[in-house]
């Protein structure tokens, strides 16, 4: 690193320089980096950032149903705004940042980052940080976030959130296979493979253990019949009623002197074909296996010895953890899918289905499949009530082309859910007003694809935001403003945006949960608002 040159310095340029070289020191064990200025923060803390609605674009499909958000800025600006809006309330973050290959494919202060950059990893590091440690308050407390990565910062990045999010709160690296093909070709190897962080707001609380469940199934304990203090007793299993284990055929004996067999059984696809005629000391009466069968209780046979077990009918459920590894080939018998049955997809999948939906190719580079998204998104577990939690709010800041709202949809539609998006993204390119809105259009709405197949709408309501600034300095202008546009804010953080009354010193907004929002302006407003309130 280059000697620096303190001579010109200011006082209050030395003192923060002296904090900063302090903050680093205190740092035994982590990452260090020269922490780069962007102009977006900068411009945050001289404006006050707001959230400026563009009715023309609304979507409105279902009156009964949850309102979305896609917001158009910097997401530095936008999550500022939420930290007013929906702190502490978003249960799933999922974001696809640059993954600062030096491909030019990473932008600081509005200059595209290449691998020459002595300061790439800096930059990049800066520009994460920020924006994670404003994420982060906006979690609930048993709130998840899951960001993808590539090869290239993914060792920083888990440094970087062991350090935001703690190391305690750390679950899981998913290694998602992206390609069927040979994937992107590097010096020595191909890369067919990227990484998703896994991160609890609070694992160690109470309870939290078990965030992600990848399916719910029935396990049937199952408990031997034979008790060798008991008298010798011969029971009758009916016919379909006993699953074995060892091959089909005709049985006339066991292997075990403690089982005889009364009578021969016939065994075909694994099942008695006759009754099974056992004498054993068993501690059940023949009475008893009657009333379980009534129950539901089976039997099991697992060898020749003729041991029998019951399978008792009631059973208990089981919660099976999602695999680390997210293989996406058919032809692996350990490929992964959502308990909907959903084949988790790959980048060329991801390509076609939006090809499909906004008629050009090549939109994006390596989008993700709205099929990975929506797995991630349906692993969240409620362990107290023991189901998949349908009724949540997803933060997506890097939002691109809509991968995430769109799996939301989907999932809404599929399982009947009311989950709640949150979309951020730049105009770089026009992604957001070209690319972004009108995939979300097209998937509430519905769309024909470029050969004319016609695809239904999965419904759904969006509401359309700019991120903005509001002049600081106390003019009678700025208020006025500031005002109007904190009255929109409220209505985003209350989500009600239905007006029922407006007049000059309050208004009255509502939503289709019957739930109200009042604002007064000024004094004027009090006793009108209290008898419209009335």
């Amino acid at each position: 690193m280059a000697k620096r040159n303190y001579d010109n310095w200011s006082k209050e340029e030395l003192v923060r320089e002296v904090k900063k070289l302090e903050k680093n020191l205190r740092k035994n064990y982590g990452l260090v980096w020269e922490d780069k200025l962007e102009d977006v923060a900068t411009l945050c803390k001289e404006k006050l950032p707001i959230l400026e609605e563009d009715a023309k674009k609304e979507i409105k499909t279902d009156s009964n149903g949850p309102v979305n958000i896609l917001i158009e800025g910097d997401n530095y600006h936008a999550l500022s705004v939420l930290n007013y809006t929906h702190k502490g309330i978003i249960d799933v973050i999922y974001i696809d940042p640059p993954y600062n290959t030096g491909n030019k494919d990473f932008k600081y202060n509005d200059d595209y980052i290449d691998q020459e950059d002595a300061y790439r990893h800096s930059k990049w590091l800066s520009f994460m940080s920020k924006r994670l440690r404003l994420a982060k308050s906006l979690l609930h407390s048993d709130g998840v976030i899951f960001i993808s990565i590539g090869e290239d910062e993914v060792m920083q990045l888990k440094l970087l959130c062991n350090d935001i999010f703690g190391e305690r709160n750390y679950i899981t690296n998913f290694i998602w296979e992206k390609t069927q093909h040979f994937g992107r070709q590097k010096v020595n190897f191909y890369s067919n493979a990227d990484y998703i962080l896994c991160y609890a707001k609070q694992l160690n609380n109470s309870g939290l253990k078990e965030l992600l469940v990848e399916s719910i199934k029935e396990e049937h304990e199952d408990a031997p019949l034979y008790n060798a203090s008991n008298p010798v007793n011969t029971l009758t299993i009916p016919a379909k009623k006993v699953i074995f284990n060892i091959p089909d055929g005709t049985y006339t004996q066991t292997t075990d002197n403690k089982y005889k067999l009364e009578q021969k059984v016939i065994i075909k696809n694994r099942k008695n074909k006759n009754d099974l005629v056992l004498r054993f000391k068993s501690r059940w009466s023949q009475r008893k296996v009657e009333e379980e069968l009534q129950k539901g209780t089976t039997f099991w046979v697992k060898s020749e010895n003729f041991a029998i077990r019951a399978i008792y009918g009631s059973g208990k459920t089981s919660n099976e953890s999602p695999k680390q590894i997210l293989f996406t080939n058919v032809n692996n018998e350990f490929y992964a899918k959502s308990r909907f049955n959903q084949k988790v997809g790959v980048n060329e999948e991801a390509s076609k289905e939006l090809f499909n939906m906004i008629g050009e190719q090549n939109i994006f580079e390596y989008p993700k499949p709205r099929t990975l998204v929506e797995y991630l998104v349906s692993l969240l577990f409620d362990r107290y009530k023991n189901y998949h939690k349908k009724n949540i709010t997803i933060l997506d800041f890097f939002a691109g082309t809509g991968t995430t709202g769109h799996a939301v949809l989907n999932l809404n539609k599929v399982d009947g859910g009311k989950r709640v998006f949150i979309l951020c993204t730049n105009n770089e390119e026009n992604i957001c007003t070209d690319i972004c809105y009108p995939r979300m259009q097209k998937a509430i709405k519905g769309y024909k694809t470029p050969k004319n197949e016609k695809i239904g709408g999965l419904g759904g309501n969006l509401k359309y935001f700019k991120a903005t600034f509001v002049d600081a300095k106390p003019t009678d202008r700025n208020k006025k403003r500031l005002v109007d546009k904190s009255t929109e804010m409220l209505c985003l953080k209350e989500d009600c945006f239905d007006p029922i009354k407006k007049d000059q010193h309050f208004r009255i907004f509502k939503n289709n949960q019957n739930k109200y929002l009042g604002m007064i302006y000024d004094d004027d407003g009090i006793e009108p608002f209290k008898k419209e309130a009335k």
